[in-house]
């Protein structure tokens, strides 16, 4: 236990019961102590003999990283309603005693979470343990900032509970936590991967370009989903670690879902929120890394200069600077994109920065950003018409934002890209191509090829 919260838990809990009115009433206590250095990949696979769902997060330029363990309290609500979750955590945090002085960010009440990318699309089995928008506040939550750890204990307490039993229960489950286990050597290997309809899904790109040449829209993205069997289980914390390795300057994530879990390393951010101060990110425009230098800057500078390519970024530009235009001042956007590189693939990038103005949140400007022009298309509308007719493909998570949001009003969320489910000794991996006027088929499905390697290779492909 650690040393504030084994003098002073038993005290605290006992002192919130008498407050609890009802059966149905709860009092969540929140404590959160600075502790020495743990490896965050430790510290989630141990939470494996917990038997409790895990949530893995980490921004890997910033050296920040969140693990969640277990569930203290649950956001859950059925299709996009954004306004609808932000409420249930507005009410979570009014009925919440918290202990953190620290102020770091995403220590303390941190919920974890996402959302489906169209809930409006017909849901298939695959997705069956995500809900539309669903969040979770840990039981259990490490926390590493530049550095610095910091352990939080979430403590959700109803009427008739018993401090000692509670207390105790707490106890228990730190030994596991901060036992010292080993991360687990477990390669698998791909027994089989199975395209799904990829004619088809070369058809549906096809039907696409005659639609917006017809000018019911000016760009649509299709995705695609490629199912594998493993030789054996798959080991989650051995997949993040090799995420971790080879895909600098990504968002690391894995929410497990009972024997689910949503695994990725994407390079897009969505929104982050340090207090008022609001960055986003234009990340569209792909190309591969070359061989060698020469090769590689060729390609940087064919991308730079490939007019499917600007078109597509200046869309999703656009797009930003108009959906946050009635929630931020001080909006400022760079004229010309730069390229942003990854281990197999780089992107024109260009930030985004501005003030978040009077009482919006970061839910607004969620649901203003999605779905970007870089997953859905544009107009958005048309292009969600278009995809949910016409993609073979239940796209879950997928392609929509997660992330993470804390009681001291910052937090960050990702696009879900460069992504799987993995179920057991199973997976199903995405990717998605941005189609436009002059899109070619071929190129296109190229283009996922090269989309689906960061999860390729690390699950043995």
């Amino acid at each position: 236990m650690i040393e504030i919260m084994e003098e002073q838990l038993e005290k605290i809990i006992d002192e919130a019961i008498p407050n609890i009115n009802t059966a149905d009433d709860y009092q969540l206590i929140s404590i959160t102590k600075q502790v020495n250095k743990i490896n965050p990949l430790h510290f989630f696979h141990a939470a494996s003999y917990t038997k409790r769902d895990r949530v893995f997060w980490s921004s890997t330029q910033d050296n920040f990283f969140i693990v969640g363990v277990g569930n203290a309290a649950q956001l859950r609500v059925e299709g996009l309603s954004s306004r609808n979750v932000e409420k249930k955590w507005r009410e979570l945090l009014n009925k919440a005693i918290i202990y953190n002085d620290s102020k770091v960010d995403g220590a303390g009440i941190v919920a974890l979470g996402g959302m489906s990318f169209d809930p409006k699309k017909e849901r298939t089995p695959l997705w069956k343990n995500f809900s539309d928008s669903q969040f979770t506040v840990p039981e259990f939550l490490l926390t590493q900032n530049n550095g610095a750890s910091y352990y939080t204990i979430n403590i959700l307490v109803r009427k008739g509970d018993h401090a000692e039993e509670v207390a105790n229960e707490i106890r228990s489950m730190e030994e596991i936590l901060f036992s010292k286990t080993a991360l687990p050597v477990t390669d698998v290997t791909i027994m089989n991967r199975y395209e799904v309809a990829p004619e088809k899904w070369k058809e549906a790109v096809e039907l696409a370009t005659r639609e917006i040449g017809k000018g019911s829209a000016s760009k649509i993205v299709l995705a695609r989903e490629i199912r594998l069997k493993l030789n054996k289980s798959v080991n989650i914390a051995s997949v993040l670690e090799k995420l971790l390795h080879t895909q600098p300057n990504s968002y690391i994530f894995a929410f497990e879902k009972g024997e689910d879990c949503f695994v990725g390393a994407t390079p897009e951010r969505l929104v982050k929120l340090n207090k008022r101060e609001l960055l986003s990110t234009c990340l569209a425009g792909t190309a591969p890394r070359g061989k060698n230098k020469k090769e590689d800057k060729e390609i940087s500078e064919n991308l730079l200069h490939d007019e499917k390519n600007r078109q597509e970024h200046e869309f999703v530009v656009q797009m930003i600077k108009q959906a946050i235009s009635h929630y931020c001042k001080d909006i400022n956007i760079p004229e010309k994109p730069v390229i942003y590189p990854l281990k197999n693939l780089q992107h024109l990038y260009t930030p985004v920065t501005a003030t978040l103005m009077g009482h919006h949140s970061i839910f607004d400007i969620i649901e203003q950003l999605h779905p970007t022009p870089a997953l859905g298309g544009t107009p958005r509308e048309e292009s969600l018409a278009f995809i949910r007719e016409n993609e073979l493909l239940d796209r879950g998570w997928y392609g929509a934002p997660v992330g993470w949001l804390d009681s001291n009003g910052s937090g960050e969320f990702a696009v879900a890209i460069r992504s799987g489910l993995i179920q057991d000794d199973e997976a199903s991996l995405f990717a998605g191509c941005g189609v436009v006027k002059n899109s070619d088929p071929e190129k296109e499905y190229e283009e996922t090829n090269i989309k689906f390697l960061p999860m390729l290779s690390v699950l043995g492909g």
